[in-house]
């Protein structure tokens, strides 16, 4: 299998670790990507022009992190990333939902400052995707899942938090205290999380 991605991307984080986690790494090359340049065969393999994609043995290509996640499971035998159990399913897709939302949020923001001159920068704009932010983290701080669970939405809420701790779009440490112990347990049991660390 090929995996199109970089470190740099939270989604693409979150296919490694889980390929980590599952033991895959071993049968996959990773080949960095950039999705700002047009001649980039990331285009070629993914019409959308996003990473992370994986390129199966077979020759399909697989997009986005959700559907390479559960790739991933149904290549481990199921019911490891994605709960077999409707309800603890229901659960860890909800968390992911939430995670990968408030990523989507994340690297608007990002785009915002990189690709927009400061001149024409759009406060409203950087404000509402903020506000979803805040929102998506008072959520979860109401009620976090098993941080040493690693399904799919466990995954996406650790990387979702480490990407905010390397952009700096919203101070969330400060405003969400009981968050920080949270990943810091998801750390502690996920070493794949530090080993895909940006460079």
């Amino acid at each position: 299998m090929l995996l199109r991605t970089t470190n740099s991307s939270p989604f693409g984080r979150k296919t490694q670790i889980a390929a980590m986690r599952l033991g895959l790494m071993k049968d996959m090359e990773v080949v960095g990507s950039n999705p700002m340049d047009p001649d980039d065969p990331l285009m070629k393999d993914n019409p959308l022009g996003k990473m992370p994609l994986l390129v199966l043995d077979d020759g399909r290509r697989v997009y986005d992190s959700r559907v390479i996640l559960e790739c991933f499971d149904h290549l481990a035998g199921g019911g490891v990333l994605l709960p077999r159990g409707w309800d603890a399913r229901l659960r860890a897709l909800t968390m992911q939902a939430l995670g990968d939302g408030i990523m989507d949020a994340a690297l608007l923001v990002v785009y915002e400052g990189r690709y927009r001159p400061a001149d024409l920068a759009h406060r409203p704009w950087l404000d509402y995707q903020r506000a979803k932010i805040l929102r998506g983290l008072e959520t979860l701080l109401g009620d976090p899942p098993d941080p040493a669970t690693l399904d799919v939405g466990v995954i996406s809420l650790g990387c979702m938090l480490g990407y905010l701790d390397w952009r700096k779009q919203v101070d969330w440490r400060a405003g969400f205290p009981g968050l920080v112990a949270w990943f810091d347990a998801f750390r502690a049991a996920t070493p794949e999380y530090d080993a895909t660390a940006p460079e």
